[in-house]
């Protein structure tokens, strides 16, 4: 599996849902449509936009079976 980078945002997530979406063959419509989200969402996500609903990350990533977690910060990072 290829590795998912940082976007040129630093958001990992967007690059994520992107490369995954296309890998599906989706264009961002049926991926949104498929998803239960708006287009406008779907877009904004892809683009890196800093503000966006966690809940709605989440039933993005849930196509690929994957959630948002929590992950501990170390000093040294």
């Amino acid at each position: 599996m290829k590795t998912i980078k940082e976007d040129k945002s630093g958001n990992i997530i967007a690059e994520y849902i992107k490369q995954k979406r296309k890998a599906a063959g989706l264009t961002q419509e049926e991926f949104a449509i498929r998803a239960g989200l708006g287009l406008r969402f779907v877009r904004e996500l892809e683009e890196g936009k800093k503000t966006v609903r966690l809940d709605k990350v989440n039933q993005a990533l849930a196509m690929f079976g994957m959630e948002v977690g929590v992950k501990e910060i170390k000093s040294d990072e």
